[in-house]
């Protein structure tokens, strides 16, 4: 057993730890929210709310995507993950890294010059207006909700944790779930104020803030977790292996992912394709999400677009290579019964490790209180910045796309546009609320994934086409983003995600058909396949217009 075992109980265990808890918790809101109305004087004009007024450097735009990038589900849901499941849980680590090399090299810079202010800015450019964005603002939306999913369950199990909330505990009347619900409630709120006040400069902002303070409390926790094995890794390892409860196992493939299952070789098989449409979705997901997508309209130049994903992928794979330290030192120190006890899918990990090291480093129960309450604030920081970054993505879309461009036909002023996107955010953030609170049994990197999926089912195919294929046009355009995103949406539903397991949605239900957790190996060259048959039922094309975009893609010239 883990001698730190007692962390499955209440975390803060008396008034003092509870109280430094809560006044952290409020500092950070309200400095966020002082930025965020600071940013909301200097926003006047449309590209200032969508783009930030393109007034920010590489290295400014490479923290706010790193700040962006690196959400609940990474320090939250991959700790965990590697926490409970060892080897299995790094695989996450290591997709969404190698996803930005796709990134940087098919999409960033080529965007950045042909696009202004949304994904279907490029897109629509060759094609028929209303179509392309009334496609492009439905995928934008689907996939912005997946995302923020994951975002708001990992807040309800952080705010849980932190208040000491556990299954049979109570906090001001409330229960663990009840608790848990006023906490989504809590944050949606709080992205719909950042969203609708700040706008892009807010946002960008609390990303970058996010970004420094997330990357120095997992260096902190790196550190003293090593510390604690006096940089001594095997021990590390050894430890982990140990107070996991699986042994050797621990460290190789196989406990969660292409899991061989002995006599059943259908499920085997299963398992192992799940593994590969898993890799596959963390892969090429990144490439076609929207709230990534629209930073690289945040900079001047495409010199600068490059230089901030280089500054990007340089702050990410760092952070990367921390949770691997958080994750077995989660496991070496708290234990995996310790975790699951606080919660099942294991996205308290980090913050449990920081209350061991607290009381490890610092001394006594206000020690762990101290360290714990900070990383914590620090997870609550990282969930705001992206549920804010996200809200913006799908508000903008909606009503730069669909408002201004397919409902006004381009004659909507920059005054209504912005006020549409506004109320958009405030609808788009209630119902992240409502799905939220079903998926509250799911670990938050397993959600981002699906949300992965949809991105590169439904957007990744019409970008490639659109930015490298001549004869692509808007039927094409149209069937590869509704075919990709309503097979991967589809799929997801009839599959064990939402029902037919102990881990579904509706876990007493069963209507699945659809063997796999992750659809990406089915519905992305589905995507693909849809865009290609869809260009050539129609005999539409625009090589002049091509032209035109291949110059402006490689060039800059003309971009606004």
């Amino acid at each position: 057993m883990s001698p730190y075992s007692f962390l499955a109980a209440p975390a803060a265990t008396n008034g003092t730890a509870r109280t430094l808890t809560i006044v952290l918790f409020l500092t950070l809101v309200a400095v966020t929210l002082a930025i965020t109305i600071w940013a909301s004087r200097q926003t006047k004009t449309a590209t200032d709310f969508y783009a930030g007024g393109r007034s920010f450097s590489g290295f400014q735009n490479g923290l706010a995507i790193g700040g962006d990038y690196m959400s609940a589900a990474s320090f939250l849901g991959i700790a965990g993950l590697i926490a409970l499941y060892g080897y299995d849980g790094f695989l996450y680590s290591i997709g969404f890294l190698v996803a930005w090399l796709v990134a940087l090299l098919l999409v960033a810079e080529l965007l950045r010059n042909s696009g202004r202010y949304t994904m279907a800015d490029v897109l629509a450019f060759r094609m028929r207006q209303k179509p392309v964005r009334t496609a492009a603002a439905v995928s934008t939306i689907t996939v912005s909700i997946f995302y923020l999913l994951a975002q708001m369950v990992g807040a309800g199990a952080l705010v849980a944790l932190l208040l000491g909330i556990r299954p049979g505990t109570t906090f001001l009347g409330m229960d663990a779930d009840a608790a848990k619900i006023a906490t989504i409630i809590l944050v949606g709120a709080l992205m719909i104020i950042y969203v609708t006040v700040g706008g892009m400069k807010g946002t960008t902002y609390v990303q970058i803030i996010k970004a420094v303070l997330l990357m120095g409390g997992t260096l902190v926790m790196t550190l003293l977790v090593l510390a604690h094995y006096k940089f001594n890794l095997s021990g590390l390892l050894g430890d982990a292996a140990e107070r996991s409860g699986k042994g050797s196992a621990f460290l190789e493939p196989g406990l969660r992912y292409g899991v061989e299952v002995a006599g059943n070789s259908t499920q085997t098989f299963y398992n192992k394709v799940d593994l590969l449409s898993l890799g596959i979705a963390l892969v090429l997901g990144t490439a076609g999400l929207p709230h990534i997508l629209i930073r690289f309209y945040t900079v001047p130049t495409a010199k600068a677009a490059r230089k901030s994903v280089l500054w990007a992928i340089g702050i990410i794979g760092t952070f990367y290579l921390f949770t691997l330290a958080l994750g077995f030192g989660a496991a070496a120190l708290v234990g995996s019964e310790a975790i699951t006890a606080q919660d099942k899918a294991g996205n308290t990990a980090a913050p449990q490790l920081a209350q061991a090291l607290g009381i490890d480093f610092l001394g006594g129960d206000v020690g762990g209180a101290t360290l714990l309450a900070i990383i914590a604030a620090v997870a609550f920081a990282t969930i705001l910045a992206v549920v804010a970054g996200l809200t913006l993505a799908s508000s903008s879309s909606l009503a730069h796309d669909f408002y201004a461009n397919v409902v006004k036909g381009g004659q909507a002023s920059e005054r209504q546009e912005v006020n549409v996107a506004r109320i958009a955010a405030l609808v788009i953030g209630a119902i992240s609320i409502v799905l939220s609170i079903f998926a509250q049994s799911l670990n938050v990197a397993f959600l981002v994934a699906l949300a992965f999926a949809v991105a590169a089912s439904g957007n990744l195919p019409a970008i490639i086409y659109t930015l490298f294929w001549r004869r692509f046009n808007t039927s094409g355009a149209v069937w590869a983003i509704y075919g990709g995103l309503i097979s991967a949406v589809f799929l997801v539903f009839f599959s064990p995600v939402v029902s037919g397991a102990a881990t579904s949605m509706f876990p007493d239900s069963d209507w699945h058909f659809f063997p796999l957790s992750n659809p990406g190996i089915i519905s992305i060259p589905f995507g693909f396949l849809c865009g290609w048959i869809g260009t050539l039922v129609s005999k539409e094309t625009d090589d002049r217009k091509y032209a035109e975009l291949e110059v402006r893609a490689l060039t800059g010239a003309g971009a606004h």
